[in-house]
């Protein structure tokens, strides 16, 4: 459990009495004068975001961020994508708090007075895990998961032996189970994989390449967190369940003619060529080679394929079913999974490409913040103009769009891809006491009050000169080029 009465203390004041302009407590400032617009968007995702912070008795964790969804549900892959959010403020926003409410109930006989309504969604708690203890620097935490717990070991055989009829001591989707692992990968369906109507539903009975390297990922986070927290044992073991994981992907699900990965028709193992945001789940799994992954980059990027205006839509846009109005997945573009493909390219060095779409996304949501009633952050979006998504309720009904005050996963626009794609700060490491900043901007630019560990600090570009406040020293690499930063005011004259 994680400092609940701390959190509890101050989210309750914030949504009491909500915080001012330039003033939020233990929330980064960014700066972009070229686009001022975008600092304002993102202060209206973090007020959004507040409006997420629930209070339910019963639970491990009774204070947590909703999905926005279901008041009586919790979701596993909206609450695994918001931690990436709030890790920006961990002493604000209870994110990785969030996952507890899985942890305890799934794997530690907690019970619950809410619905996990699809135990077999998306399955990667070690990497968002990761990324957060990359803010924090909490070690405890980490060995806690690893050594005393077992949780995120615990949920990897969880999703390798549930199966359809599988039951569990407290209240699931009516949906029930799809996901069994059969081997060469896992049978699953489109509401559990969280791509509710995809079109890759019509090529069922299906091996899933999204559920197989998502599996492939938890195996390579547990075992870079086992060596945290200390754990040899964990570390090969998980590391070994890695390989074995990436060596099938490549063998099974890497189409060499198109340089590709894709689902896998379960009957003769044949491909089934639909190409989704689901095929770049084995490159944030670091599964393809370098000569792969460059073969990959350009379905992100093809107007015909996942790119165009609206980077990133559910579906490739060549795709038979893909709608101009995004038709929830069949279109759309969500912020969950445009992260996701975005992280990925990055694995791999391809900043421009991840940053290029990144801008296009941000500006795409602004668009349509701005130009559309009511004005606010949605579900998801349309891919052709600056609307929210449509969404189809039955095969002749449609309604005008999806959910609104979406914040919610769709924070990792205004949030997320700003501060990491748009601003540069791309990564952030609090246990080696480093931040990475590709420095892409001309305009005056960067972020005050950013937080890691016990570092606070401000990084701010102008004129040819980044000045750089902290009250703990650092490493700061711009542009690859190291530079010690020392406590108090430090000037740099970078190379760009």
């Amino acid at each position: 459990m994680k400092k609940l009465h701390i959190l509890l203390l101050i989210s309750s004041t914030l949504l009491a009495a909500g915080c001012g302009e330039n003033e939020e407590p233990g929330i980064p400032s960014p700066v972009f004068d070229a686009r001022p617009e975008y600092v304002d968007f993102y202060r209206t995702a973090w007020e959004q975001a507040k409006a997420h912070i629930k209070y339910q008795p019963g639970l491990a964790q009774p204070l947590y961020m909703d999905e926005g969804f279901r008041d009586e549900a919790i979701w596993i892959w909206d609450s695994e994508f918001m931690v990436l959010f709030c890790k920006y403020a961990p002493k604000v926003f209870p994110g990785i708090q969030t996952l507890d409410n899985f942890y305890y109930t799934l794997h530690g006989n907690a019970g619950s007075p809410l619905s996990v309504w699809h135990p077999d969604n998306p399955p990667f708690f070690a990497w968002v895990e990761n990324d957060y203890y990359k803010f924090t620097g909490d070690k405890a935490h980490i060995k806690e998961l690893i050594s005393e717990k077992q949780f995120l070991q615990k949920h990897f055989e969880l999703f390798n032996t549930m199966k359809p009829g599988t039951k569990f001591p407290f209240p699931i989707c009516n949906i029930g189970i799809a996901v069994e692992y059969k081997g060469i990968g896992y049978n699953w369906n489109s509401w559990q994989s969280g791509m509710d109507n995809t079109p890759r539903k019509r090529e069922m009975p299906l091996f899933w390449v999204d559920a197989i390297s998502q599996q492939a990922l938890s195996a390579l986070y547990i075992s870079r967190l086992a060596r945290v927290a200390g754990d040899k044992a964990v570390e090969q073991e998980y590391k070994d369940k890695y390989e074995e994981l990436k060596e099938k992907v490549n063998r099974y699900y890497w189409d060499e003619e198109d340089g590709c990965y894709y689902d896998i028709r379960e009957g003769d193992l044949s491909r089934t060529h639909i190409l989704t945001p689901a095929s770049f789940w084995p490159m944030l799994a670091e599964i393809p080679s370098q000569e792969q992954a460059e073969a990959m980059v350009r379905f992100a990027l093809q107007d015909d394929k996942l790119g165009g205006a609206v980077p990133w839509t559910s579906v490739a846009r060549d795709d038979v079913d893909f709608d101009p109005d995004g038709n929830y997945w069949r279109g759309s573009m969500w912020l969950p999974t445009a992260y996701m493909g975005i992280k990925a390219l990055e694995k791999y060095g391809f900043f421009e490409q991840a940053d290029s779409t990144a801008e296009a996304i941000l500006d795409h949501m602004w668009q349509t913040y701005s130009q559309y009633e009511p004005h606010t952050i949605w579900e998801c979006y349309n891919p052709s103009k600056p609307e929210p998504a449509s969404k189809a309720t039955s095969a002749s009904t449609r309604v005008k769009s999806v959910k609104a005050d979406f914040c919610g996963w769709s924070a990792l626009g205004p949030i997320s891809l700003f501060i990491e794609n748009v601003l540069g700060f791309y990564e952030v490491d609090a246990p080696s006491a480093t931040v990475r900043w590709n420095l892409h901007q001309s305009c005056r630019h960067g972020i005050e009050k950013l937080s890691f560990g016990n570092t606070v600090t401000d990084i701010l570009y102008e004129d040819g000169v980044v000045t750089v406040k902290t009250n703990r020293p650092y490493t700061l690499y711009i542009n690859g080029a190291r530079y010690a930063i020392h406590r108090g005011k430090n000037t740099i004259h970078p190379t760009i």
